[in-house]
């Protein structure tokens, strides 16, 4: 019979975490072979149909033929938050132990781990007004704003996303600071008929995947030179003329980057080739930033990386 898990007995889950490039998706496929598992996708990207060549989605065919849930669920005009990607966890989890399988989580939004195992931060309402005049700063000073009111939240957070900035200057403008996240919530018990008092816990087990620095370069280099060769400008015009340039904004890194030059009417007209030779070198310095950022947030996990 298949377990079924309650707030008394932790359901075992794997968690695999490593920065960009670092191979996260091919191991966490190795693993569900080997040990009977289906993969939940644990990026904010990853969610939304369109995007893929510059969230380097796995091919179906490289899957070999295990489930992975959390993928393409989403319109790229759509939002997904990591209070979606908790709900669905916690749908998803006691469904694959149902099944008799082991729950294997990847992916490199750190968030969205950490809000499913610690907890969602305390709810403040939305606060529109303060939203507009906080969408005509630069992204530098959002973070800036941030660093000064509350060092502890700006530790957390990637000084790229306009979006998340935005809420924690919305935060503590209600708050002062951004509250901890609390340490004692859990999902409901999906299959427990007393969901006010049982609810569904985890024992993760993490596999940290954490590459020499060296080596992680030129992953990065190898994968944007391919994403540029499976056609990454055409996706992002795509879905530039789809959702817009605040959307591609939103989307960050590859999407915000390669969209601020298609903005541009005069490197717009360039042809491609010449276009991959300017943003080549733009988008890999990026992309190693936020590796180290990744990096970093591993290290505070303080689980043996490999």
């Amino acid at each position: 019979m298949p377990f079924s898990p309650t707030g008394h007995n932790p359901v075992n889950i794997i968690c695999i975490a490593g920065p960009t490039a670092s191979g996260k998706s091919a191991r966490a496929v190795e693993e569900a072979l080997a040990r009977d598992g289906e993969i939940i996708s644990v990026d904010s990207r990853q969610v939304y149909r369109g995007l893929d060549i510059g969230t380097e989605k796995m091919p179906a065919d490289e899957r070999r033929g295990v489930p992975h849930h959390l993928i393409d669920i989403r319109n790229v005009a759509e939002t997904y938050s990591a209070g979606d990607f908790v709900n669905d966890a916690c749908r998803l989890i006691p469904e694959i132990v149902a099944r008799g399988k082991l729950p294997i989580l990847v992916g490199g939004t750190h968030f969205y781990f950490d809000a499913l195992l610690h907890g969602l931060p305390a709810g403040v309402d939305a606060n529109p007004e303060l939203r507009e005049k906080l969408e005509l700063l630069p992204t530098e000073e959002l973070f800036a704003r941030i660093r000064e009111q509350d060092p502890r939240r700006a530790a957390e957070l990637d000084p790229q996303n306009r979006r998340r900035l935005i809420r924690a200057l919305e935060i503590i403008a209600a708050n002062g600071t951004v509250p901890p996240r609390a340490r004692d919530i859990r999902c409901p018990d999906m299959h427990s008929e007393t969901r006010t008092s049982d609810v569904l816990t985890f024992a993760p087990e993490w596999i940290v995947i954490d590459p020499p620095a060296e080596e992680l370069r030129a992953r990065i280099g190898a994968r944007l030179a391919r994403a540029f060769e499976r056609g990454l400008i055409e996706e992002v015009r795509r879905v530039r003329e789809a959702a817009g340039d605040a959307r591609l904004n939103e989307l960050g890194l590859e999407y915000k980057i390669v969209g601020e030059f298609l903005s541009s009417s005069a490197k717009a007209t360039e042809d491609a080739a010449r276009l991959e030779r300017k943003l080549f070198p733009i988008l890999s310095a990026k992309l190693w930033q936020y590796a180290r950022r990744q990096k970093a947030w591993l290290r505070k996990l303080g689980h043996p990386m490999s």
